[in-house]
């Protein structure tokens, strides 16, 4: 690495989004909301074949499948699938299941440089396309019943440097910039993710609904008694905006420290806010100038979520005092920051005690969460069973 200075994000020509002339809540209103969303498995069924498996899933960084045969797994709603590197550069995903007997046959999470992958109960062999190329006693099989066991494949790209997939294959799947939109692409571009490096990822195994994550994400209302932030932080995120972008949304949170920039017309969201941007179904940026986490629940069963937490940096020669100086920031502002998501596991926890309670019903929003009660319309009407096909099942 050379002594190229860490890229500090700008706004550049960007819209404005948060400070003078910049509404800060949507058009929403204070609303309620069944709280069977988080606990009714009909429901978290339509939304695993409706929405999870039609929708761009985020599956890992591409610095992890960087080499030819580089691959990687994602699992998660039932799903088990593999992303490997090709030749010519580009992703192929398949789904890991022998088109045999059912078993997964990547049996790791992750290697480099395969040529091929062997299922381990009966031998039949994929190549790294997930395309079946070799069955033992193959003259024992009916030649149409192998050719019909194709590759069920799945649509794969990248964006940001990360790694996406979409179940729906990539004949049907929407393209991927379409499903994050010009809007989010452009302002979370700004931080220019694709030259950033993995510096850790923290796994936890939450006892609630993956949308009781999301929630959580998208409102800053609990930051004040939750996290214990100080006055100044909550008068901040009392300036906060809030917008919904299609099926995503986006929030800016002004920092403390510069809230007397949010007078200018030029104020920099960028440099002077937290920029929180949220890709549907469960994608959250959360990002800080100089770090970025991306908060991404993966749903396992109605009550229960696998919690990926990354933490991307800027890389830079660990000799430059600069580069230096930056890292120890940064650390130090992760450590707390690692602190913040304990705390939000503390919470999913006393949610787990009463996820099932009788008294639970109904929630009550404020207009800021907003966010919450336009995810829980855009779920409900992207699950909602047409009344045709009712009558026809």
């Amino acid at each position: 690495m050379g002594d190229t200075p860490v890229h500090v994000p700008t706004r550049g020509d960007r819209r404005q989004r948060v400070g003078v002339g910049v509404r800060n809540v949507p058009d929403h209103g204070p609303s309620t909301m069944d709280a069977s969303v988080y606990r009714d498995p009909v429901r978290y069924e339509l939304e695993r074949t409706r929405v999870l498996t039609s929708h761009w899933l985020l599956a890992g960084r591409s610095e992890q499948v960087e080499g030819v045969g580089d691959w990687i797994t994602y699992e998660g709603h039932g799903e088990s699938v593999v992303i490997t590197r090709q030749p010519d550069g580009h992703l192929a995903a398949f789904h890991n299941v022998c088109r045999h007997r059912g078993p997964a046959f990547v049996t790791e999470m992750s290697g480099c440089a395969a040529r091929r992958f062997t299922c381990p109960y009966h031998g039949w062999v994929y190549d790294t396309e997930g395309r079946l190329v070799g069955v033992p006693e193959r003259e024992d099989f009916d030649p149409d019943h192998l050719a019909a066991a194709g590759p069920a494949r799945v649509a794969a790209d990248e964006w940001g440097g990360w790694v996406w997939i979409n179940m729906a294959g990539p004949d049907h799947a929407v393209p991927l910039i379409e499903a994050i939109g010009a809007e989010i692409a452009d302002d979370l571009g700004a931080f220019r993710m694709e030259d950033m490096v993995l510096h850790e990822v923290l796994e936890f195994d939450v006892p609630v609904n993956y949308k009781a994550v999301v929630d959580g994400f998208n409102e800053i209302y609990h930051v004040t008694e939750l996290h214990q932030v100080p006055p100044e932080f909550t008068k901040a995120a009392r300036c906060a905006s809030f917008h919904i972008v299609g099926d995503n949304y986006m929030c800016f949170v002004p920092k403390p420290e510069h809230l007397a920039e949010l007078e200018s017309p030029d104020y920099d969201h960028h440099r002077y806010a937290i920029c929180h941007y949220v890709v549907f179904p469960n994608t959250v940026f959360n990002c800080n100038p100089g770090h970025i986490q991306v908060f991404q629940p993966i749903p396992v069963a109605v009550d229960r979520t696998r919690f990926l937490c990354w933490e991307i940096i800027y890389p830079g020669n660990p000799d430059d005092p600069e580069y230096q100086r930056y890292l120890k920031n940064t650390m130090a502002h992760w450590a707390g920051l690692k602190m913040v998501v304990g705390q939000d596991i503390s919470i999913y926890e006393q949610m787990a005690r009463t996820k099932n309670s009788s008294a639970f019903t109904t929630q009550i929003l404020s207009e800021r969460e907003c966010k919450i009660a336009h995810f829980h319309e855009n779920m409900d009407r992207k699950t909602r069973v047409d009344p045709a096909q009712r009558a026809i099942t």
